[in-house]
């Protein structure tokens, strides 16, 4: 593997918001809690900012999963649940639904091949050196590290989107993104691939939504209306005075309307072993979000999802 440093020039170029409409790859945990779905029906509903050519299914090991395999898995099965609900999209084509890595990388330098990575690097290297594929990962980062590690080229013909870590202040960094694969997440921190990290704790984490404005703007809207709302209101059994974080429509925010998010370039933060964060100014620069706004990406999804219904 090489991971010569990219031109300094070409890499802050590369962070900067697209001018238009953009291919991605929507690399998703979907089964892990209730945004993930969110975010998929986000993004395949902004076909006028972004066209979404992939969906692949990331691990994931929480009480809602046996094992990273399984979480993957549940996540694969989750995204077909998905499309089912939402006929007025295209998702025929062969290979639209990818299936990703059953396990953690072993180590930071030891890929994890799977379908999902293997997609990405094929995709990558046909995309021109001026037309990037943008990865949108909003969970473990497995997938990508592993396409990363077995094709260091695609760092010149990606931009990777992850939600993931917390934000640069924040005493400890142990978000369920990046503590789940630790060697996945230096992978993609260390090797220089134009980043946009979207923290969470700081950052993302006043996305909220409730359960009153679940039903006045999500519920009715044709069949995946309803089972994002379903999903939303079984997730937590005492409703009252709750409200939710819908963590990963940020990164498609930002895609939709860059000035949704305030970023600031930065060097690339160092993953401690202790899952803190570490600072070395002269390493690489990534782009990072401090400040997104959540009206702007609410309204916009439930307009998205008033207008699907309305056409259908």
């Amino acid at each position: 593997m090489d991971f010569t440093p990219l031109d300094p020039q070409f890499l802050l170029d590369r962070l900067r918001p697209p001018s238009g409409p953009v291919r991605i790859v929507l690399d998703t945990d979907t089964f892990n809690e209730i945004d993930d779905q969110f975010a998929v029906v986000y993004a395949l509903l902004s076909p006028e900012q972004m066209t979404v050519e992939a969906v692949h299914a990331a691990p994931f090991h929480n009480s809602r999963s046996s094992s990273p395999g399984d979480g993957m898995e549940k996540s694969f099965e989750e995204i077909q649940r998905l499309l089912a609900r939402l006929p007025e999209v295209d998702s025929s084509k062969e290979g639209f639904v990818r299936r990703g890595s059953a396990s953690w990388l072993p180590s930071d330098d030891k890929p994890v091949e799977s379908e999902a990575a293997v997609d990405v690097i094929e995709r990558a290297l046909a995309s021109p050196l001026d037309d990037p594929l943008y990865v949108v990962a909003i969970g473990a980062i497995t997938n990508v590290a592993s396409a990363l590690l077995l094709e260091p080229e695609i760092r010149r013909r990606i931009v990777l989107l992850w939600l993931g870590g917390h934000a640069r202040h924040w005493p400890d960094t142990q978000e369920f993104n990046l503590r789940g694969d630790p060697a996945a997440s230096r992978v993609v921190l260390d090797c220089g691939v134009p980043l946009v990290r979207f923290p969470c704790m700081g950052v993302v984490s006043h996305l909220h939504t409730t359960q009153p404005e679940m039903a006045e703007h999500v519920k009715g809207r044709g069949a995946i209306g309803d089972y994002l709302f379903q999903i939303y209101s079984e997730y937590h059994a005492d409703q009252f005075a709750y409200s939710k974080q819908i963590w990963d429509l940020a990164p498609l925010g930002w895609l939709v309307n860059p000035s949704w998010a305030q970023m600031e370039l930065v060097s690339s933060p160092i993953l401690t072993d202790s899952i803190t964060w570490a600072f070395d100014e002269g390493r690489h620069t990534v782009s990072c979000a401090r400040h997104v706004d959540r009206d702007g990406i609410f309204r916009d999804l439930f307009t998205k999802l008033d207008l699907a219904a309305s056409n259908r």
